[in-house]
């Protein structure tokens, strides 16, 4: 008993949905007659699994596009983050009608029709808006042309080189393909060529600009077959003046700030210490701070990151300066061992004269003792002895003056030299820089 009341309940409630669906649906009618022909009309036989055309070659499905927004593009994932509008065009002959009129239908009829299996190649994470329905259109025009729109927030991969950061420039694609109809089934086309993406010029981006864009057709090859596939291409230029006011024009100034201490006495050891090792610490701070919004790959050697590799060599060899000039302070010679080297020196000249001059009279008095010898040879042996001479006293001397050049007379002067190397070293090295990794 309680069984066959538990029947006639649910042959209850099965009664009553259907005649709910019959009333919906008769509502849908009247609100539709206006338009001839109606919608049941047109769903009368349809099959929404079998695509137009089946059996009289591909069906050929136009794209556009308008990019509403790009919101996030990370060095770190290699990605960006884009949300835009995709309309897809395809013509159905099941779905014509007579009129001069387009139907517009709403979004969740398209459960009802078919639509192509478009898919975002790269795409990393991707989400269609449902606020406060469903952001998708469907449009049907007596010709049987069928316009299908959506909104959608798609995170898209992008290789990227970042040997040149912060004055790089990436290339990004949008992929469009096909996922499960080949060639021989479904065609795609741009619309309207590179005019068929849109939105690009008014867009707004925290550090980065768009420039050049373009489409392309081609086919994507995979072990099942080839595949229908659009190409959305654009160009993503950073802007660097972000990156001068928080990293280039600091880590500069501090090495400018290193320089300060090339003014100052050799004798105030703590004043001169304080300057190289804070600039030293603030430098590898800075350095810290730019790398932490970047991936840690060693394959990237990142213009950014050269730039603070100089800064950094300039200060900490401005803290080696002051090491080296204060050590040859503290062991400088005196004046007295400077005049004693000079005697010395001035001694092995004198040496090396006195030995001449008694080579050569010993030369004479045996050319004297010699009478078989003549004239024209003693004169020839006497002048090979001068010019031997010569040279050796010339060698000599070049020595001297080149250990003069080397030497530091007064250590203080080296203080001197590194106000004018330093300086124009760091300009040279910057000029290099800029030169290199904006034109080349």
């Amino acid at each position: 008993m309680h069984l066959f009341s538990s029947c006639g309940t649910a042959l209850a409630f099965l009664i009553i949905s259907r005649i709910m669906e019959n009333a919906l649906l008769s509502a849908e009618v009247k609100e539709g007659e206006i338009l001839p022909p109606t919608i049941q009309k047109l769903m009368k036989g349809y099959n929404k699994y079998l695509r137009p055309f089946f059996d009289n070659g591909p069906v050929s499905v136009g794209m556009s596009l308008d990019v509403a927004s790009i919101d996030t593009v990370s060095e770190i994932n290699m990605d960006y983050t884009a949300t835009i509008f995709l309309r897809q065009r395809w013509t159905d002959e099941r779905l014509c009608f007579d009129g001069n009129k387009s139907l517009s239908l709403d979004g969740r009829l398209v459960e009802l029709l078919w639509v192509p299996d478009t898919f975002i190649v790269d795409s990393k994470k991707s989400f269609l808006h449902d606020i406060t329905v469903e952001n998708r259109l469907i449009r049907i025009f007596p010709n049987g042309t069928v316009l299908y729109a959506l909104r959608i927030t798609t995170t898209v991969a992008c290789n990227m080189d970042l040997t040149k950061y912060p004055m790089d420039k990436q290339t990004c694609t949008l992929q469009l393909e096909s996922w499960g109809y080949n060639i021989n089934d479904v065609m795609f086309y741009w619309t309207r060529g590179n005019d068929s993406v849109s939105g690009l010029d008014t867009l707004r981006l925290a550090q980065h600009t768009v420039g050049d864009y373009h489409t392309s057709m081609s086919e994507a090859i995979y072990e099942t077959g080839h595949y229908p596939k659009l190409v959305f291409h654009f160009d993503l230029k950073r802007n660097i003046l972000y990156f001068i006011l928080e990293t280039y024009v600091p880590s500069s100034l501090l090495v400018v700030l290193s320089w300060v201490s090339f003014w100052i006495s050799q004798s105030s050891v703590p004043a001169r210490i304080c300057i190289g090792v804070t600039t030293v610490l603030t430098m590898t701070t800075l350095m810290m701070g730019a790398r932490t919004s970047l991936p840690n790959a060693n394959c990237f050697i990142k213009a950014i990151d050269v730039y603070l590799g100089i800064c950094f060599s300039f200060i900490f060899g401005a803290l080696i300066e002051y090491a080296v000039a204060h050590f040859c302070t503290l062991h400088h010679p005196d004046s007295s061992s400077l005049l004693m080297r000079e005697e010395n020196m001035n001694g092995v000249v004198t040496t090396i004269a006195s030995n001449s001059r008694q080579a050569k009279k010993k030369e004479d008095s045996s050319a004297v003792s010699n009478c078989s010898l003549s004239n024209s040879d003693i004169k020839t042996e006497a002048k090979e002895q001068q010019s031997k001479c010569a040279k050796t006293f010339y060698i000599v001397k070049k020595v001297v003056c080149f250990l003069n050049c080397c030497r530091i007379e007064t250590p203080h002067y080296i203080d001197n030299y590194s106000r004018m190397s330093f300086p124009l070293s760091f300009i040279f090295v910057n000029l290099l820089y800029w030169v290199y990794y904006l034109y080349f």
